[in-house]
């Protein structure tokens, strides 16, 4: 139990800005977020594909990002 918690964890975060890039020809998205508690702090960035983004989001929008094994597998819309 304790190893599937290191490996599979959630984030709320604040969508700042989502960039296309293709690469090879295959689309994936560059995801740029600030953290939940720290708004004005760090952006960080993710790179996923087009099946782990929900569409409709905007900059601004709160978000749940999850990870597995450090890398982020789903941008969501947070729910609240």
């Amino acid at each position: 139990m304790i190893l599937a918690m290191k490996l599979k964890r959630t984030r709320q975060a604040i969508l700042r800005r989502v960039q296309p890039i293709s690469i090879h020809g295959q689309i994936s998205w560059d995801v740029y977020f600030s953290d939940s508690d720290d708004p004005n702090g760090t952006v960080h960035t993710a790179r996923v594909g087009p099946e782990a983004m929900e569409g409709g989001l905007e900059p601004d929008d709160p978000i749940k990002l999850e990870y597995l094994m450090g890398a982020v597998t789903s941008v969501r819309r947070s729910k609240g």
